[in-house]
């Protein structure tokens, strides 16, 4: 497996196990009748911390200490997801009438493959 295989593997790894806390936060919060795209934006931040140690220890190998520069990029990038997230989640499951669980799979592979990984290892890990 080449080191770039390796690194969106692992990137892939983090974010699904980070996503599980997402979707566990997410699945609460619209149960107990809170709307969708507030529910996915702080579903999205749950699992964000998750994400960033999974990612930078397993998926990057960077084992750099961990500094405010990298965190507040990350911070950056995982708010970012967490817009889009909510803004595709609202278009999906109020315009696309999809199910929001099945929204959620959906979207999260876009903005995965669109926005989250390409920007972390080129601005948060680049230097790992």
């Amino acid at each position: 497996m080449s080191e770039r295989q390796r690194r969106v593997l692992g990137a892939s790894v983090g974010g699904l196990t980070s996503t599980t806390v997402d979707i566990i936060v997410l699945t609460i919060l619209v149960e107990s009748g809170m709307s969708v795209a507030l529910a996915a934006f702080l579903g999205a931040a749950a699992g964000a911390a998750l994400c960033f140690l999974l990612n930078k220890y397993v998926a990057f190998r960077d084992h750099r200490p961990i500094d405010f520069r990298q965190v507040g990029m990350f911070a950056g990038v995982a708010f970012g997801t967490a817009l889009f997230m909510a803004v595709s989640m609202h278009v999906a499951c109020v315009h696309g009438h999809l199910p929001y669980l099945a929204a959620k799979v959906i979207c999260g592979l876009i903005v995965f493959a669109c926005w989250s990984y390409p920007v972390q290892r080129r601005y948060v890990f680049a230097t790992a």
